[in-house]
C-alpha cells in the first residue's frame, strides 16, 4: 500500500513508524485498513479525534485526496500538533485538512449543528471513547462508520463504550483484531 504514495510520503510514514510507541501511533495495517475502507465507502468528511503526530492523519487524508474529501483532526497538546502540521505539509495534504487544538470533547461539542461526518476515527483518551461517541453521533450520516483504535490493548478503559455501541440499535459493531484492537461501528438508523 505504501508503494502507491509519492517517494517524500513512503520516507516520512516510515521515519514516523519508527516512533510509534513515543507517539502511541496506530500500526501500519490498521493504516491500511483505515485508508481502503474510507476510499471503498467513498467517504467525504472524516473527523479524527486524536492527531498526535499525524501519521494516522495522513493515511486518512491520502484516502480522502482520492475521493475528494476533507479532514478535521483534533489533538490537545501543541507540540505534537507542530509536529503533525508539518508532517501534513510535507506529505501533500495539508490543504484538505482542518487541525483543531484543544480539548476533544470541548470541540466536538461546539461543531456546528450542519457539520456532517461520513467515518470517524477515535485514538485519544480511552476514558473518553464513550463521550466522543456520544458528542459525534448527531453529526454521523446514516452509513457512517466510527473506528475506534485500542480496543483490545485498552479493554478495561474501553468497556463502557464497546457496552454502549453494541447495546444501541442504531448501530452495528465488530471489534477487529487489528494489532491493539480496532472498533468498527457502522451507522445503519435513518436520521429523519
Amino acid at each position: 500500500m505504501i508503494e502507491n504514495f509519492d517517494q517524500i510520503t513512503r520516507e516520512t510514514l516510515i521515519e514516523l513508524e519508527k516512533t510509534q510507541k513515543e507517539f502511541w501511533n496506530i500500526s501500519r495495517v490498521t493504516a491500511e485498513f483505515l485508508y481502503n475502507l474510507i476510499v471503498d465507502s467513498n467517504s467525504k468528511s472524516v473527523i479524527e479525534v486524536g492527531t498526535s503526530n499525524g501519521y494516522s492523519g495522513i493515511w486518512l487524508a491520502k484516502a480522502l485526496k482520492r475521493t475528494g474529501g476533507r479532514l478535521t483532526t483534533i489533538e490537545f497538546y501543541d507540540k505534537r500538533l507542530d509536529v503533525a502540521k508539518e508532517n501534513f505539509k510535507k506529505c501533500g495534504v495539508a490543504d484538505i485538512i482542518d487541525t483543531k487544538k484543544g480539548d476533544a470533547a470541548t470541540i466536538l461539542e461546539y461543531l456546528p449543528e450542519d457539520f456532517k461526518v461520513d467515518f470517524a476515527f477515535i485514538d485519544a483518551n480511552k476514558a473518553q471513547y464513550v463521550k466522543f461517541f456520544r458528542l459525534i453521533e448527531p453529526h454521523l450520516n446514516p452509513g457512517g462508520y466510527i473506528a475506534c483504535d485500542n480496543v483490545i490493548s485498552h479493554a478495561a478503559k474501553v468497556q463502557t463504550f464497546l457496552d454502549d455501541i453494541n447495546s444501541d440499535p442504531n448501530y452495528e459493531n465488530v471489534v477487529l483484531p487489528l494489532p491493539a484492537g480496532l472498533s468498527l461501528a457502522k451507522r445503519i438508523d435513518k436520521i429523519k
